[in-house]
């Protein structure tokens, strides 16, 4: 079919402690017309870094030192301003790792959808209109005709994830480079958009390259994958080859499935409930309800898990509970005693009892801030520490999410997507927190890297006493986490129980569903999956 692009001996430098240090070491990458070459490797392999120099763009921080990069017979190495602003996003798109951070909140959906191509002059305003709206039907969006007329803030973070995808194809470009676009979406959602992005790469010859951490995501979509670590390729071959005989050690341990699991108590029924919620209704608008009659307990020392869909009110229903949404209706019944219902009116110490660590890294943590300012601020306002004490305790705490020290020195800029993951936990712990509700906190996170993460998790559990509420999507996280299991859907549980008892079938016909959705490792497994649905739905 050809080559699109041609990345011979690229070195990439980052500038770390006064001086410029390679941290990409002589790749050589090759992408044909219509083929889907996918990235994988943890957390600082520099998968997105490679995925943004096929644009010969590089974040800030970090330049290109050496090499050639040829799209389709033109050298980027060096190029003009004038020739990055014709190719970039109009014939080379990228879909970020973070959606909500990368839309403008002041503007709507449809009118970042059109910018593109009426910037680059392929077609009028009401011309990408109408192409955003068959975009938006072709991923499956609710209300095609009108979400675009919504801000951001307006939609799941599912949703926005997708409205991202829409907007990089609205040039019909050359290559798309994606960059963990299913890391925030539930697995049902997530069949969705894969199905939608392989339709739409084969439909139009398009080729991509795929960045995730997720192998039996790569799997469904990738042609070939090169796997890296440390800036070095390890390990490069067709997908199924690749997948079915891995010949390198650290490729086969990427490859093999999770075995961490957590121990369980058979008799710790009578044990205290930490925090209750009890018949909450939730709304947004004061008419429109998004939680409806929620009832759920968790005890002293043990985990649940909240799973559903995107937007079936896992995240509201942890804003209800930590203030940021004060309920219509019931009460959130916290060590025993009734919270006031908004978050002003709690205490300090309610406060630190109960912290929450979110979805989206990049919009959790203020990027003008180091880590020293942003560790050591609960130290400061919970515990009152002095300089000294407090310098010790953050590098405790980089210690335990398994941060090297020099990092108390860095921005937010300066880490991957997995380590400012990890500055957001050190952060909550920094309070010595009762509960901790876990917003998708290992979402952003390589498999190797996120197993590292429920295991300090469970080690801090089991020393401390932690409680948490575990807000995922990861079927497998549910399966080595939880104690309890609550399934939500359209605002309402469905079914909760032990979690035993949830993966038992038989299964209500959702959490059926939600166990269905989940990638394997096998190439074949999206088209067999999508094939079933189509035919059960013929009957």
């Amino acid at each position: 079919m050809g080559k699109i692009l041609d990345i011979k001996n690229l070195k990439i430098e980052g500038y770390s402690n006064e001086k410029w240090v390679e941290i990409v070491h002589g790749i050589d990458l090759t992408l044909d017309k219509g083929e889907v070459l996918g990235l994988i490797g943890e957390s600082g392999a520099g998968k997105s870094t490679i995925g943004l120099a096929s644009m010969a763009y590089t974040r800030q921080g970090c330049r290109i030192a050496s090499g050639s990069i040829v799209f389709d017979g033109m050298e980027l190495f060096g190029a003009s301003k004038e020739t990055f602003r014709k190719i970039r996003g109009s014939r080379i798109a990228y879909v970020a790792q973070s959606a909500a951070a990368s839309f403008n909140p002041a503007h709507r959906l449809i009118k970042q959808y059109a910018e593109a191509p009426v910037q680059h002059g392929l077609m009028d305003f009401a011309e990408a209109e109408q192409k955003a709206i068959d975009i938006y039907r072709r991923l499956l969006l609710p209300d095609p005709e009108k979400i675009g007329y919504r801000y951001p803030h307006q939609v799941s973070g599912g949703q926005l994830q997708r409205a991202m995808v829409a907007m990089a194809m609205s040039c019909q470009p050359d290559i798309i480079v994606f960059d963990e676009p299913t890391t925030a979406l539930d697995v049902t959602t997530q069949i969705e958009v894969l199905a939608a992005i392989k339709h739409i790469t084969e439909q139009f010859d398009m080729a991509a390259i795929y960045i995730t951490h997720d192998l039996a995501v790569v799997a469904q979509l990738a042609d070939r994958i090169m796997v890296l670590r440390y800036g070095n390729l390890v390990e490069e071959g067709e997908a199924r080859t690749l997948l079915d005989n891995p010949k390198e050690a650290y490729t086969k341990d990427l490859l093999s499935v999770r075995t961490f699991r957590k121990p369980t108590d058979q008799n710790d029924h009578n044990q205290n409930i930490i925090l209750k919620v009890q018949d909450v209704s939730a709304s947004y608008t004061g008419k429109e309800m998004v939680l409806e009659d929620i009832n759920l307990k968790i005890r002293r020392g043990k985990t649940v898990a909240l799973v559903g869909e995107s937007g079936s009110g896992k995240s509201t229903l942890a804003r209800v509970i930590t203030g940021l949404l004060p309920p219509l209706q019931g009460q959130i019944i916290f060590e025993g005693k009734e919270l006031p219902p908004d978050l002003k009116s709690r205490n300090r110490e309610h406060l630190r009892q109960m912290q929450m660590i979110y979805q989206m890294p990049d919009t959790a943590v203020n990027p003008r801030q180091k880590i020293r300012k942003i560790i050591g601020r609960p130290l400061s306002f919970y515990f009152g520490m002095d300089r000294k004490k407090r310098e010790n305790r953050i590098i405790e705490l980089l210690e335990m999410t398994e941060l090297p020290e020099k990092y108390i020195e860095r921005y937010p800029g300066e880490l991957s997507g997995g380590e400012k993951q990890r500055i957001c936990i050190a952060r909550a712990l920094a309070a010595n927190p009762n509960l901790i509700i876990c917003d998708e906190v290992t979402s952003a996170l390589d498999q190797l890297v996120a197993e590292e993460i429920l295991k300090l998790l469970q080690r801090l559990q089991n020393e401390l006493g932690v409680s948490y509420l575990f807000i995922t999507h990861d079927l497998a996280t549910v399966k080595a986490i939880s104690d309890e299991i609550v399934v939500m859907l359209q605002g309402r549980i469905v079914e909760q129980g032990e979690k035993q008892e949830i993966l038992t079938p038989p299964h209500h016909e959702y959490t059926d569903l939600l166990l269905s959705s989940v990638p394997e490792m096998n190439p074949d497994w999206l088209d067999n999956l999508l094939a079933e649905r189509q035919a059960a739905q013929s009957l």
